[in-house]
């Protein structure tokens, strides 16, 4: 999952357990005490998602799908693909336009951890979590990201399979995103004090 599908995921929580849930990517190690207890608690709600997607049986069988040489790399390229799905589906609903105003309020009025400090800007002024609508948007998202990992873009190389296996990646989405929406009460138990 990646950001879109996170401030989804995490929305009912208070501004808080929200904007824990959009940085958790730009906080490292298991130590949280530096932070309030309600980020913490979105942090980790992040990380239980993530997992919980990870461990889909249907995001592995997606992931094996991928070309043999870009497997390792399939998840990334494939947490954005899922926020582009779900971008089609809410985008010019009322709950999208509330939520992205919400997030980019947040993201706007607090510092971002220093792995994102760059990034986070660019999102806002760019409104990504609209634009992942776009489904060419969101493959030169990717390519962006395979630039800061180092040796070659193997995430760049991988969106000419997720053009490939559109209809079949978006059919795993329509899977996993429903069974990911209706346990989030057994991830949240994760995150209460």
């Amino acid at each position: 999952m990646n950001f879109l599908a996170h401030a989804w995921l995490s929305q009912a929580g208070n501004d808080d357990f929200l904007y824990g849930n959009l940085i958790a990517d730009g906080v490292k190690g298991a130590d949280l005490s530096a932070w309030p207890d309600d980020i913490a608690r979105g942090i980790k709600h992040h990380r239980h998602v993530d997992a919980h997607v990870d461990a889909h049986s249907q995001v592995r069988t997606a992931r094996q799908r991928a070309p043999s040489g870009q497997r390792r790399y399939a998840g990334i390229a494939l947490d954005l693909l899922w926020d582009h799905f779900l971008a089609r589906q809410e985008v010019g609903s009322r709950r999208h336009q509330e939520l992205t105003a919400r997030c980019y309020q947040l993201l706007e009025s607090r510092s971002a951890p220093m792995r994102l400090a760059r990034m986070v800007p660019l999102m806002v002024d760019q409104d990504w979590l609209t634009a992942y609508a776009d489904f060419d948007f969101t493959c030169r998202a990717i390519a962006g990201l395979g630039q800061r990992l180092s040796g070659p873009n193997h995430l760049a190389r991988l969106t000419t399979w997720l053009d490939d296996d559109y209809f079949g990646l978006e059919k795993d989405f329509n899977i996993m995103w429903p069974d990911l929406v209706s346990c989030l009460g057994t991830i949240s138990a994760f995150d209460q004090p």
